[in-house]
């Protein structure tokens, strides 16, 4: 009777060990599952940042942004400066600089301290009337074709139609300007 008994534990034994080694198999497949599921999120990773005022949706990427978000950043960098006033320059300077890439940031914060103190001394504004935003996803940068107005002591000396390139680069999921100047006969 002992070795009945034995046997018939045994055999108990071996069915427990079996039904916890299927659980075992059945985790080890949810996890290997969930590697690879995590494993083809690398890379593709979308960070929502939002723009100063958001009129669209978009989606922002590791190093890259869709065309809407370029768009948005494009007319608010165009308005930062091109729309300035002696009263205003200095704090959209400031404004501006916090979005330059470390690598531009002497160059452009020297370029706007020489424009505000020229539109300070000639008593000068500009006003920038986007008409046209081009992005380029590929590129990262939009073209922004407008008009310009320039008035010294209230007084209109010119109205012109301009194009500027605004290039991006994203960093961690922070905007910085690459690049922002003036471009002749650009297409869009």
């Amino acid at each position: 009777m002992d070795f009945e008994r034995r046997n018939a534990d045994l055999r108990t034994l071996h069915r427990r060990n079996y039904a916890l080694g299927v659980v075992v198999a059945v985790q080890a497949a949810g996890l290997l599952g969930l590697i690879a599921i995590v494993a083809g999120l690398i890379d593709k990773e979308r960070t929502l940042v939002v723009p100063p005022q958001i009129s669209q949706s978009f989606w922002v990427t590791n190093g890259a942004a869709s065309s809407s978000y370029l768009e948005q950043m494009g007319g608010f960098v165009a308005w930062l400066v091109l729309d300035v006033t002696p009263a205003s320059i200095d704090w959209k300077k400031d404004t501006l600089l916090s979005y330059v890439e470390p690598s531009q940031h002497g160059v452009l914060k020297a370029r706007q301290e020489v424009e505000a103190e020229r539109l300070k001394r000639l008593n000068a504004s500009t006003y920038f009337s986007p008409q046209q935003l081009a992005p380029n996803a590929e590129r990262q940068q939009v073209l922004v074709i407008g008009r310009l107005r320039t008035l010294i002591n209230g007084q209109e000396t010119a109205n012109e139609q301009k194009t500027y390139r605004v290039a991006f680069e994203f960093n961690g999921g922070r905007t910085q300007l690459k690049a922002f100047e003036e471009v002749n006969d650009a297409r869009p």
